[in-house]
């Protein structure tokens, strides 16, 4: 028999979502009328809020929500949307994947050749991504090579702005009257523990998404800018003896054009052409699920990294946990300490946003958010008869009682309910198709 502690415990895991990481808050929230200070909506009591994690190893159902968002942010930068006009289907743009270099030979699978080990590896074969020879490998490069991967990005967009406008025969201050570059960009670990940035490179005419970049400026032009700022740019530092450390982008430089050729947006701004529908759905699907991905070293992307006892008591393979020492060694020398290597040991060195974009590019996890407030409100306001659009204030006196479950058993009990939950939402989204 079901008790009502259970059943008030079953409906807090279900107002998560099966959320496993859940904030267990205590007080109260009031919409009032603006002008008149009416009460349109309170409740009090015990509410269940959602960690709102990212990676998908923490939280399934945080992260899910998380990539809806970013799936959002990204597609709206190539096809319209919140706030993007339509139009931006117009402007070129390029699928861009830039590579962290070689700091030593690793085991892989090359397709028709055998691994430079002179053994064929099976995908999922543990021995992927790890050094063939651990002992040469350059770990204290790779680390700092990972710490410094988002200035060497910020470098890049400098360098290929300066491309940009050189292969138009303008100067960078120039350009501004004829085009704008704008990116979203996600960072993906490797096997080897370094990271890829998969990044939307658009560029679209002066004022923006809703103006058309010039005439000159094809796809073949951007990307053959893209691939000259990739090779020119470099972040200098050291190593731990002084020796000069030039960090650069490795030789792998992919880009693909994915501007729509054959796209027909009439004046009420739908989108005809379906084929360019489902292509740009799916390259929005496949960057925002990297923004929900771990290190792929378990437990490392989880929890920061707090003394060498932890270092040693992680189930790891040696080439993370050889990645995570490096970092927390050099994380204790004084020339790194602006790094926080040692803050950022779990996540192998790297301190970047994994998500990240140009101000222009389209909206914003902050928008996408505040328009789920305001839908709540909405529907609050519907609820008690008033119009949608009446000013109201909501007031929040919240006091936190605990962070996720009492008991292995709880949590087990929750991923469930949570893998239903999701399992019925997509079942639900496949059903129309």
């Amino acid at each position: 028999m079901r008790t009502p502690a259970y059943r008030e415990w079953r409906a807090g895991v279900e107002s998560v979502q099966g959320c496993l990481q859940p904030v267990r808050l205590v007080g109260k929230f009031e919409v009032r009328h603006m002008g008149t200070g009416d009460l349109i909506a309170s409740r009090q009591g015990r509410v269940w809020a959602s960690c709102g994690t990212r990676r998908s190893a923490v939280c399934p159902t945080c992260a899910e929500r998380y990539a809806a968002d970013a799936w959002h942010l990204i597609h709206a930068g190539m096809s319209g949307g919140k706030g993007v006009p339509a139009t931006v289907a117009r402007s070129t743009r390029l699928f861009v994947t830039l590579t962290a270099p070689s700091f030593g030979p690793v085991h892989n699978r090359p397709g028709k050749r055998p691994c430079t080990c002179r053994r064929w590896h099976p995908e999922g074969h543990p021995l992927l991504g790890n050094p063939i020879n651990p002992d040469t490998y350059d770990y204290p490069g790779a680390v700092l090579w990972q710490a410094h991967s988002g200035k060497l990005w910020h470098r890049f967009t400098i360098a290929l702005r300066r491309a940009v406008a050189a292969a138009g025969g303008l100067t960078v201050r120039e350009s501004g009257a004829h085009l704008r570059i704008s990116y979203a960009k996600v960072a993906e670990y490797q096997r080897r523990g370094l990271v890829h940035f998969h990044a939307i490179v658009r560029a679209d005419g002066p004022s923006g998404p809703d103006s058309s970049p010039p005439g000159w400026l094809t796809p073949d032009v951007l990307a053959d800018a893209v691939r000259s700022a990739a090779s020119s740019v470099q972040v200098d530092t050291a190593r731990p003896d002084g020796t000069p450390l030039p960090l650069r982008w490795g030789t792998q430089v992919d880009v693909k054009d994915i501007t729509a050729t054959d796209i027909d947006i009439p004046d009420g701004g739908d989108d005809d052409d379906g084929d360019q529908v489902v292509r740009d759905n799916r390259l929005a699907g496949y960057i925002a699920k990297y923004a929900t991905k771990g290190t792929g070293a378990t437990e490392t992307g989880d929890r920061r990294i707090r003394s060498q006892a932890h270092i040693d008591r992680l189930q790891v393979s040696a080439h993370h946990r050889a990645m995570i020492q490096a970092a927390w060694d050099l994380g204790g020398l004084d020339q790194y300490a602006e790094l926080k290597l040692r803050h950022w040991a779990h996540m192998l060195g790297f301190r970047g946003h994994f998500l990240t974009k140009s101000r222009i590019y389209s909206t914003t996890f902050k928008n996408l958010r505040a328009e789920r407030r305001t839908h709540q409100i909405q529907t609050a306001l519907t609820d008690a008869g008033l119009p949608e659009d009446t000013d109201v204030i909501v007031v929040n006196d919240w006091q936190i009682l605990g962070v996720g479950y009492d008991s292995r058993e709880q949590l087990e009990l929750a991923a469930a309910i949570g893998d239903r939950i999701r399992s019925a939402r997509r079942q639900a989204r496949e059903e129309p198709r």
